[in-house]
């Protein structure tokens, strides 16, 4: 499409500011709302075809319902002059993809905040029951300011699921992110968005993801068969338990990672409380970047004897529940308790007659 054009007698295409493997991104404008917005225009072969656009349609219309700071917002759905577009809340800035080319490994702290507030956007989205099936830097957007939402909801999810009603094979993501059930052709869950959260932190932070292949398919086998590399190998400095976060969101087995992103969120928010420098720059900025559920916000600082949050993270895994387990020992105690009456009232009533 050429710069100047117009979608449906409303949008005004400015500015080409990216493409992918799917569609083209374009700054534009709004001349009913007067606003500066983005358009993401999929590519031909995916417009012409009628079972896509209206899966796609389905798709934008439930990515659309999502509203929270850390998600993209989704104006508006088309089909104009044979194009299918999609159009999306402008977000200055650039994506983290560049962000991490520009800057290489990020500080501790930077990758905290923004790892954070990935796992926010995504969390909220695993509570309506909508996974966004390719994340990945390209998909994350950074504003000047620290601000992070993740984009790209509807998009790889219209794919699949059209790819799901015909013949065609389809790659579940991006090789280099996505999970190991995705590798081995499986529908992605919420777990699949945490393996690849675990491997975008994992990148911030040292410049590397976790396998290095030749091409695609040893990718998938090594997400499927062989450990990650240590994020310590590349980064020392990294502290241990932010490697040990990151590990477990690379598990194997969707069960044994953080079943969703907003577990991995308030795991990784105790992280950031225990950075030296944490409680000088980094309690100022969190309010404004974090929009967490308020079940996973960071506590006041708790007495040693409170479950850390890895610890309440595997009780929520567990599944038992403790208070009712509570509730029938108190019970049998009760019920333990009247014996000695029954057998005092029974001798009674026996010397009795």
């Amino acid at each position: 499409m050429t710069p100047t054009q117009r979608l449906a007698q409303r949008y005004e295409l400015r500015h080409l500011l990216g493409r992918g493997g799917m569609a083209y991104v374009y700054r534009a404008y709004d001349h009913t709302l007067e606003r500066p917005v983005a358009v993401k225009v999929l590519r031909a072969e995916y417009a012409n075809d009628p079972q896509f656009r209206e899966r796609f349609r389905q798709e934008a219309t439930a990515a659309a319902r999502l509203s929270h700071p850390n998600i993209v917002t989704v104006y508006d759905f088309g089909y104009d002059d044979e194009y299918l577009f999609m159009v999306m809340e402008y977000v200055p800035g650039m994506t983290l993809r560049a962000l991490i080319d520009e800057q290489g490994p990020l500080p501790v702290e930077q990758a905290l905040h923004l790892a954070i507030q990935a796992c926010a956007g995504l969390g909220y989205a695993h509570r309506v029951g909508l996974v966004h099936c390719d994340v990945k830097p390209q998909n994350l957007l950074v504003t000047s300011d620290g601000r992070l939402k993740v984009a790209d909801f509807g998009i790889a999810r219209a794919r699949i699921a059209h790819a799901a009603t015909t013949e065609e094979v389809v790659v579940w993501g991006s090789p280099t992110y996505f999970s190991p059930e995705q590798a081995a052709g499986k529908p992605p869950v919420a777990a699949s968005d945490v393996y690849a959260l675990g491997v975008v932190l994992y990148e911030m932070l040292t410049r590397h993801t976790p396998f290095l292949a030749d091409g695609p398919l040893e990718l998938a086998r090594m997400h499927r068969e062989s450990p990650p590399v240590p994020p310590t190998v590349y980064r020392p400095d990294i502290p241990s338990r932010v490697e040990q976060v990151i590990l477990h969101a690379l598990s194997k087995e969707p069960s044994r990672r953080y079943r969703t992103a907003d577990q991995m969120g308030r795991v990784l928010l105790s992280c950031l409380d225990e950075l030296p420098q944490a409680s000088e720059a980094g309690e100022e900025a969190e309010p404004a970047t974090v929009s967490l559920p308020a079940q996973t916000k960071p506590e006041e600082p708790a007495a040693p004897e409170t479950v850390s949050a890895e610890e309440e993270a595997r009780e929520d895994e567990t599944g038992i529940d403790w208070v009712t387990i509570l509730l029938a020992f108190i019970a049998l105690i009760a019920v333990g308790g009247l014996i000695p009456l029954w057998v005092w009232v029974f001798l009674a009533y026996q010397s009795a007659h």
